[in-house]
């Protein structure tokens, strides 16, 4: 497994951006496919984001951040970034960065991933 720790959360009001951070070690990260889940207070975890391995050409999102929210990876930095625009308070929640080795699609994208950070929080104030 792949070791990842996650950085950039906090507190922004609705509207603004924040940029989270997932630094990986332990592995090859280009073998990996990466993603990003959210769970919020009493819901169950969610599916954000996800990226291909190797150059990340293909990404896949959830319908409710789709072009407010971007991922990207850095391979030579081991890391995977989610941009994320115009935050609403409904995208408060604790973030999750996440990794499974080999390919995903968009059949695949928000399952089978084995390797989790601890999270990092993000707050938007309405």
């Amino acid at each position: 497994q792949v070791q990842l720790v996650e950085s950039g959360g906090g507190l922004v009001q609705a509207g603004g951006s924040l940029r989270l951070s997932c630094a990986a070690s332990g592995r090859t990260f280009s073998n990996y496919a990466m993603g990003w889940f959210r769970q919020a207070p009493g819901k169950e975890r969610e599916f954000v984001a996800a990226i291909n391995w190797g150059d990340g050409a293909n990404t896949y999102y959830a319908d409710s951040v789709k072009g407010r929210f971007t991922i990207s990876r850095d391979n030579a930095k081991n890391t995977v970034y989610l941009q994320m625009n115009s935050l609403k308070p409904e995208d408060t929640a604790a973030y999750y960065c996440a990794a499974k080795l080999g390919a995903t699609s968009a059949a695949s994208a928000a399952v089978g991933f084995d390797s989790w950070g601890q999270g990092t929080q993000v707050t938007v104030s309405s």
